[in-house]
């Protein structure tokens, strides 16, 4: 539901990114922050017992709305919270370079939390001579989780980061010039990134630049649409059956997984005849390679390929027209 405020407020997107992460004074793995996802995860890193986190935060605002709007002492406030402690806290930012550009640190105190704190972006200012008017917020939180060992909201997939070419991992090795494989075989998925391919774990990691940034969100998505289908194959593959023979879905991620697509890959089929449609497909071979465009079809969309590959192809174009003017 959108707050109604008897005033002005912003109306382009507030952009917020966690640039890098510590703990205890030491610097979380890119593994640990996920852009895509906006999801920091702190449980267990470098130590079972560990007291302060630092956030260092990233924050774009609407230049030309700023630039033309009729707010006055424009400030930005991070506010992390969780319901769990009642924990409320507010941290000043700074200016990077204007008032579209904003950085600072959020300090995480663990005793103060329990489980999943929720880190916002309110930009506050003045209008009709009153000061502390709320003029904006960002629209997707980032969420601090304690719990978790990887940075995923439904906490499906798990990413590691490991050296192909000269890591301990010999199966690795045939894939060392591959930036990512997609492991489905233990009880969790797992993306693989490949340490050894240069350029990859920066990209995704500290984007800078909005072309960089577009860039990183390209490849996050490509990764994700990897996982999707590796995930789909691989459900397909392990499923439970009846005594009749009628395939059920399986448990634990990989049910997740069929509910998601197979109403992609099959619309307006039922769960239970779209599985058995897949099972027979799979098996019998009739018809499967006919069922592969669908299949990227669902996992793109999962994975917001599109979305992604607009937003790159829109950086590119500006930078273009900016290099012909």
């Amino acid at each position: 539901m959108s707050t109604v405020y008897p005033y002005p407020t912003l109306v382009g997107q507030i952009d917020v990114g966690v640039r890098k992460a510590s703990i205890d004074g030491k610097a979380l793995q890119l593994a640990l922050i996920s852009q895509q996802e906006r999801v920091v995860a702190l449980h267990q890193v470098e130590r079972d017992n560990w007291q302060e986190g630092v956030l260092e935060l990233e924050v774009v605002l609407p230049r030309a709305e700023l630039a033309d709007g009729p707010w006055a002492s424009v400030v930005c406030v991070a506010i992390l919270t969780e319901g769990a402690t009642n924990t409320r806290v507010v941290s000043r930012l700074e200016r990077a370079r204007d008032d579209s550009h904003w950085r600072g640190e959020v300090r995480v105190l663990r005793s103060m939390h329990l489980a999943r704190a929720t880190l916002d972006v309110s930009v506050v200012g003045s209008f009709g001579g009153i000061d502390g008017r709320i003029i904006g917020n960002s629209e997707k939180p980032w969420f601090i989780d304690f719990l978790a060992r990887t940075p995923v909201r439904q906490r499906e997939v798990e990413i590691v980061e490991v050296d192909f070419r000269d890591g301990e991992r010999d199966w690795l090795r045939p894939f060392k010039e591959a930036p990512w494989v997609v492991d489905t075989s233990g009880d969790m998925p797992t993306v693989l990134l490949n340490t050894s391919f240069e350029g990859v774990a920066d990209l995704l990691g500290q984007p800078r630049g909005p072309l960089e940034k577009a860039a990183a969100g390209l490849v996050a998505a490509q990764i994700a649409g990897d996982a999707w289908t590796a995930m789909f194959h691989s459900a397909i593959a392990d499923l439970e059956f009846d005594d009749d023979g009628t395939p059920r879905l399986p448990g634990n991620w990989r049910e997740s997984v069929l509910r998601a697509m197979l109403p992609d890959v099959f619309p307006g089929r039922s769960l239970a005849d779209a599985l058995l449609d897949a099972h027979n497909r799979r098996t019998e071979g009739q018809g499967w390679a006919d069922l592969q465009p669908k299949i990227q079809y669902a996992a793109a969309r999962r994975a917001l390929v599109p979305k992604n590959l607009t937003t790159a192809i829109r950086a590119v174009a500006r930078i273009q027209e900016g290099a012909t003017r």
